[in-house]
């Protein structure tokens, strides 16, 4: 099949965040101006730069949900976020993030998260997560929209912390079957990282 956007595809669903997979999950913690929690996971993210070590999350502003969730006002607002690492056994509460909860709601709360301080900016982490990356705002660029009023938003982070729990470090390397972290798919499903290869690129003469 071959259709162009966004002209009708003919499927019952649409198929764009199906085929860009799998996709990390930026499960990203925030405080808004008055130090009011927000936690909330984001499929469009993934780091951009290795130094200094930058990171990106795209957020789309839904006309029907009152535009942006929290999480881009309070960056935007503040300057500082966290990046929790979403894993196979906080799957059901990264998934209870996602919920459209009012603007008072504390997703730390919501989900049974137990937040902790972190080193470099005022946002908490996730304490049941293995890797945390503390971020400053580096700038917010808006996307092309097919609605003003759903408007598209991504944000760049400098990640000026880094978290790493000590049980999935193993001979000075991450040990990803040890991090057991989940990604996401489309429509309503996720992927578990667990079969791993390796391959070594090649050089050229």
């Amino acid at each position: 099949m071959f259709y162009r956007p966004p002209a009708p595809h003919g499927l019952r669903q649409n198929p764009f965040n199906a085929l860009v997979i799998p996709r990390p999950i930026g499960w990203i913690s925030s405080l808004d101006t008055e130090g009011r929690a927000n936690l909330a996971p984001y499929s469009f993210f993934n780091a951009v730069a290795y130094t200094p070590p930058q990171v990106m999350f795209a957020a789309t502003g839904l006309h029907e949900q009152g535009g942006f969730k929290d999480t881009v006002a309070n960056i935007q607002a503040t300057g500082e976020f966290v990046v929790n690492l979403a894993t196979w056994p906080l799957r059901e509460a990264m998934n209870a993030c996602s919920a459209p909860a009012p603007h008072d709601v504390d997703e730390f709360k919501l989900a049974g998260l137990t937040p902790a301080p972190a080193e470099t900016v005022k946002p908490q982490r996730v304490a049941e997560s293995p890797v945390h990356l503390e971020c400053r705002h580096v700038r917010s660029l808006e996307l092309l929209s097919a609605n003003p009023e759903s408007p598209n938003m991504v944000v760049f982070g400098e990640v000026v912390g880094i978290h790493i729990d000590d049980t999935v470090i193993a001979d000075g390397m991450v040990r990803y079957d040890r991090l057991d972290v989940v990604g996401r798919l489309g429509y309503r499903d996720y992927v578990r990282v667990n079969d791993i290869f390796a391959m070594e690129r090649p050089g050229w003469p």
